[in-house]
């Protein structure tokens, strides 16, 4: 079983966003990225996966400029057995993006696609049921746990009212939630070794795919400072102002 594992370059978790002067965007110069969290737990679940002796090869893919070889290199010392980056300089939205992992899975027809539920930067939440849309195959969100038998993949999903268990038929697309895994560390002689695994670069222009934008972002602003608590000197107090002040009641 071929499992194809999407994984998006994103300012790193640890950094603290700065919106641009001109209020265009958010500050990427001299920042520092990282793969998506959501889409690092993607990795480690197909590397258990090929572990297990279920998944006998790991495609990682990205999509973005030339730095983004950076996360697909680190997906491959995770386990990863080969890369794809499908290079492009412009900002690429959801649908966009499952056109282009829909043209990859055509030319390499995985058994299993996962991906992260979500990318921490714009938190769109779309790409994995576009992809499968797109596709004409089931879907699996928001996975909590993910186990491969008799051709089919079940998958414990994280709903608003607790846990709900699918079964879907293989090939299938799958998203990771938080409680799925815990990704492993890289070793030094597995970071050495993924600088010699295979990483092909497409322009994608090359793939004829439209990946124009759909929307436009007019204006970008940093939320609000929080405003310093203040005491109150009875129950009285603190209802005239939460009735007065907050009208919350």
């Amino acid at each position: 079983m071929k499992a194809l594992v999407a994984v998006k370059r994103v300012v790193d978790y640890n950094v603290r966003i700065r919106v641009k002067a001109d209020n265009s965007g958010v500050e990427t110069a001299n920042v520092k990225f990282s793969a998506n969290p959501f889409d690092e737990i993607a990795v480690e679940e197909a590397v258990r996966l090929k572990e297990a002796g279920v998944v006998s090869e790991i495609v990682a893919v990205s999509i973005g400029p030339a730095a983004a070889q950076e996360v697909l290199r680190s997906a491959l010392a995770l386990g990863a057995d080969r890369a794809i980056l499908v290079q492009t300089d412009d900002e690429v939205e959801p649908l966009a993006v499952a056109k282009i992992l829909k043209a990859l899975c055509e030319r390499e027809a995985p058994q299993l696609v996962i991906l992260g539920k979500q990318a921490i930067d714009d938190d769109s939440n779309q790409t994995g049921q576009s992809l499968a849309a797109l596709l004409g195959w089931p879907q699996g969100t928001f996975a909590s746990k993910l186990v491969i038998k008799d051709g089919r993949a079940e998958v414990t999903r994280e709903v608003d009212g607790g846990l709900e268990t699918v079964s879907l038929a293989l090939p299938a697309v799958v998203t990771t939630d938080l409680r799925l895994n815990e990704p492993r560390y890289a070793s030094l002689p597995n970071i050495m070794k993924a600088r010699k695994k295979p990483l092909e670069a497409i322009p994608a222009a090359d793939l004829g795919l439209d990946i124009a934008p759909r929307l436009v972002t007019l204006r970008v602003e940093a939320p609000p400072k929080r405003q310093a608590g203040v005491r109150v000197e009875n129950v009285a107090a603190l209802v005239d102002k939460l009735k007065n002040e907050a009208k919350v009641i």
